[in-house]
């Protein structure tokens, strides 16, 4: 990666955290949004009509890449990121504000696209492997970062949040400055000698697995910041720090994650990470007491950590050269439609503790159904 200044590896780090950020970093103030916003629609939607711009303009985004190239089609999600993002706060019109936030899903995913295809131009090899495993820690520390920073502005105005929207401009100004246009290296030779001969169902499964336990995950994210203020009176900041705390172990078992395929192998692997969701939002549905949300954010990090990151490298696995991007594309649409499904959790019941208690048997239905697939597969 000597190719490559640390200033510049850094700023595709920055950037790369900026795709977690989208909906998470007004989460905590969403409450103090609630009260200033008279909304039609559940506010839970700010937070996810941002994944569903981006499984709409995903397809789009894939072509204008190769006609503008790595660094030209960041500048162009860079800029109308910052600027879609920061005027939520302002948007009275409810129909406008859907429109600013699906579109802010259409810059993200042109940030997402333009850094990960700029990584596989840059870099070959363990070089390129290094720095995905890189991507994915900053992605997942730029959560626990902004969500709190949320936190804290939220607790100040309501409004403070959206202006950490304007961390892509300081984005841009580095990209400008430290990342040099490249062209696209040759590819690589590619060994199929994983890939199973029933490849596509395999894809299938991890595709629908990859779409509920990302549901499942962020039904938290989607409910907590409404649920904590009105049953553990929560302030906005200390919203933030709890929901920070799911990614921090959510962080810690992904690292760990590998250790425990070795055990189990990847297929168990996932389905315990369901069974963590299933006890996490059980806690939620059986409980009012302050200490066991201390084990419902262990229960739905180590969900998380045993599903999404998982699922990305098994979906790698059943990929071939030539079919490698159509299935990562695939993955990107499971993992941001899934946030959008999430949203709906709350049609079931105005009741928090059954909303909970469903999602609980949802995990572990979902989990029994998923366990018996991969056995299928396997035998």
């Amino acid at each position: 990666m000597n190719k490559l200044s640390n200033l510049g590896i850094f700023t595709l780090l920055l950037v790369s955290s900026l795709t977690i950020m989208v909906g998470t970093v007004i989460a905590p103030s969403l409450s103090g949004i609630v009260t200033h916003k008279n909304l039609f629609f559940s506010p839970s939607w700010l937070l996810t009509l941002p994944s569903l711009g981006v499984v709409l303009f995903a397809p789009l985004i894939g072509r204008l890449l190769n006609r503008f190239g790595t660094i030209n089609l960041l500048y162009m999600g860079l800029v109308p990121y910052a600027v879609l993002g920061l005027i939520g706060a302002f948007i009275s019109n409810d129909y406008l504000l859907i429109i600013d936030r699906i579109l802010l899903g259409a810059a993200t995913v042109a940030i997402q696209v333009s850094v990960t295809a700029y990584i596989a131009e840059l870099f070959i090899g363990e070089a390129r492997m290094k720095m995905i495993a890189w991507q994915g820690m900053a992605i997942e520390f730029g959560g626990v970062v902004f969500l709190a920073m949320g936190g804290v502005l939220g607790e100040i105005n309501w409004q403070y949040p959206f202006y950490i929207y304007l961390v892509a401009l300081v984005c841009l100004l580095l990209v400008m400055k430290s990342l040099p246009k490249t062209q696209p290296k040759s590819k690589e030779n590619a060994t199929t000698s994983n890939v199973v001969e029933n490849g596509k169902s395999k894809v299938k499964l991890i595709f629908s697995a990859s779409l509920l336990a990302m549901m499942l995950f962020f039904i938290g994210f989607v409910t907590l910041p409404l649920y904590l203020p009105q049953t553990f009176e929560f302030s906005e900041s200390q919203t933030g720090y709890l929901m920070a705390f799911i990614s921090v172990i959510a962080i810690i078992t992904a690292s760990q994650m590998p250790k425990m395929v070795m055990i189990l192998g990847d297929g168990r692997t996932v389905v315990l990470g369901f069974l963590f969701f299933m006890l996490g939002y059980l806690v939620l549905a059986t409980t009012l007491s302050f200490p066991f949300l201390v084990l419902t954010v262990l229960f739905i990090g180590i969900g998380f950590g045993f599903t999404i990151p998982l699922l990305n490298h098994m979906m790698l696995e059943a990929s071939t050269l030539k079919n490698q991007g159509k299935n990562l594309g695939l993955f990107s649409m499971a993992v941001f439609g899934g946030q959008f499904l999430s949203t709906f959790i709350e049609y079931i019941s105005s009741n928090y503790k059954a909303i909970y208690a469903v999602s609980s048997g949802l995990a572990l239905v979902i989990g029994c159904v998923i366990y018996f697939m991969f056995r299928k597969l396997d035998s």
